[in-house]
């Protein structure tokens, strides 16, 4: 028997952590909008990538429900920029990354570093590093790599890490921080 509280994401702990922060915006997803009239609980993503110039700024998930269009347009956002192939996001990662911006009280959207990697791709970046894990959950489409400019990498973490609800792993020689919704965990300066 494994205790569920430290291999994987707990309900209470990302519930915990929305708790503790407001998301307080319009909906850009067209849709929703009728949805959230007199809503209470709604999250919001918001993240640019540098390498194909997109952005994306939307509610995905509504009063107990995720909007299934806003999942297709995160899966597509988030999909490997070097081939375009693409693969289910795991949106427990999206809610580990809405909850860490949420407590770190910012507007600035994340920087997208790295998404979902088709096998080709993580194996091209193991062959340049030895940081990328053979088996990365970015394959999985349970990873992200984020980055924002008016945070430090501690920051960040700090934040991802006060979620309790998966792998957060500092690389401050590069400036980003990995999140997932892998067993929690914490590496890295």
């Amino acid at each position: 028997m494994t205790d569920k509280s430290s291999t994987s994401i707990t309900r209470r702990g990302l519930l915990g952590a929305f708790a503790a922060t407001a998301v307080t915006a319009a909906p850009t997803f067209s849709s929703a909008a009728g949805i959230l009239r007199g809503a209470g609980d709604i999250r919001r993503l918001r993240m640019y990538s540098a390498r194909t110039g997109e952005r994306i700024d939307m509610i995905y998930w509504v009063e107990g429900d995720y909007i299934k269009d806003a999942a297709k347009e995160i899966r597509y956002f988030m999909r490997d920029w070097r081939n375009n192939k693409q693969i289910g996001i795991d949106l427990r990662t999206i809610d580990i990354m809405a909850a860490s911006h949420n407590l770190m009280d910012v507007n600035e959207p994340y920087m997208l570093l790295s998404g979902y990697r088709s096998p080709e791709t993580n194996a091209m970046l193991r062959r340049r590093s030895s940081g990328v894990a053979k088996n990365s959950l970015h394959m999985k489409g349970q990873a992200a790599d984020l980055r924002l400019a008016s945070r430090s990498v501690n920051q960040m973490a700090h934040a991802a890490s006060a979620c309790h609800a998966g792998g957060v792993g500092r690389y401050s020689g590069s400036n980003f921080v990995h999140m997932d919704c892998g067993p929690v965990r914490n590496w890295g300066r």
